[in-house]
């Protein structure tokens, strides 16, 4: 079961950001009642608005303090606030930043693997918010799962993000060697189904239409 809705579980801060979707206390309830009914789930965090590092840190505190009692989580992704198209961003009048910044990406990958160390196993990155360029460097910072291929992709496209919606499985693997890592093909809860170190999956063309210019540039110089 997708973990999403979690954006930022902070009291404060949701009062401000999600006053239409559950509660800290009701996310909490229902993630719990999921794991204890032998349901994993995801988990998320959505950053770079009107947070700040420090609800960065309780907010995975309390994931792990979850996992700790449940073991119910498989992965955690960190989504980095999209803002040009964002309903929160245009209505603020100048009070919610527009994302994270570089170095904010990625202490908030390579934090979470150390606090989340021994609980939540894998990290991904989310390319479609921050491009697949980035999201190969944040390889190098904890992350060990790049998402997928992500076709018909709209949460981020919706809210401005220009990086595209789909990467096929050939471009993927191609991306995980350029960085000096081992492309494995995993299922939802992350057992391995095939390991693409010594052959590529079948080259096929993309099943949309590619609207993102860097994603292409950046998939031609793989």
């Amino acid at each position: 079961m997708p973990g999403t809705a979690a954006e930022i579980l902070d009291t404060d801060v949701r009062k401000q950001l999600t006053q239409n979707k559950l509660s800290t206390d009701s996310w909490v309830e229902i993630i719990k009642e999921a794991h204890l009914l032998g349901i994993p789930t995801s988990s998320t965090i959505m950053y770079g608005h009107i947070d700040g590092p420090e609800h960065w840190a309780n907010h995975l505190v309390k994931l792990r303090n979850i996992q700790k009692d449940t073991n119910g989580f498989t992965e955690l992704v960190p989504l980095s606030f999209v803002y040009k198209d964002s309903p929160l961003y245009l209505n603020s009048k100048g009070t919610v930043r527009k994302g994270p910044n570089t170095r904010e990406v990625n202490k908030m990958h390579a934090v979470s693997r150390l606090l989340l160390s021994g609980w939540i196993d894998n990290i991904q990155v989310s390319w479609t918010k921050i491009g697949l360029e980035r999201a190969s460097e944040l390889l190098n910072y904890g992350v060990n799962d790049l998402g997928g291929t992500l076709m018909n992709e709209s949460i981020s496209r919706s809210a401005g993000s220009d990086f595209g919606q789909e990467i096929t499985s050939f471009e993927l693997v191609k991306l995980i060697r350029s960085r000096g890592k081992i492309p494995i093909q995993r299922t939802t809860l992350y057992q391995p189904l095939f390991d693409f170190s010594q052959k590529d999956p079948k080259e096929t063309a993309p099943l949309v239409d590619r609207t993102s210019q860097k994603t292409i540039d950046f998939i031609n110089q793989l």
